[in-house]
């Protein structure tokens, strides 16, 4: 008879540990979720941000091409031919 009272009392310690290791596993498991929607937010900020910056970058490229230095002067052409491209295109849509 003490062999099973030893038997049930070595599983109740197992599963009081089970126990206790799973509510350590749900409060890790919040812990993380918590911590990937920050991560989350904060890519999403970071990707706008570069998103903004590679527009600001792209718009002193060309505020510096059209500036006309020694070695923008063929992006400067080139912009220019396709700023009148789109006018030419813009001008005849407004014609028909």
């Amino acid at each position: 008879m003490s062999e099973i009272a030893e038997i049930i009392d070595s599983l109740e310690n197992r599963i009081g540990k089970l126990l206790v290791k799973i509510k350590s596993l749900e409060q890790d498991s919040i812990s993380i979720k918590a911590e990937k929607t920050t991560t989350a937010t904060v890519i999403q900020k970071q990707s706008d941000e570069i998103l903004q910056l590679k527009s600001e970058c792209e718009s002193l490229r060309m505020a510096n091409s059209l500036l006309g230095g020694e070695e923008n002067k063929r992006d400067t052409k080139l912009k220019i031919n396709s700023l009148i491209r789109e006018i030419d295109h813009c001008i005849a849509q407004l014609s028909d």
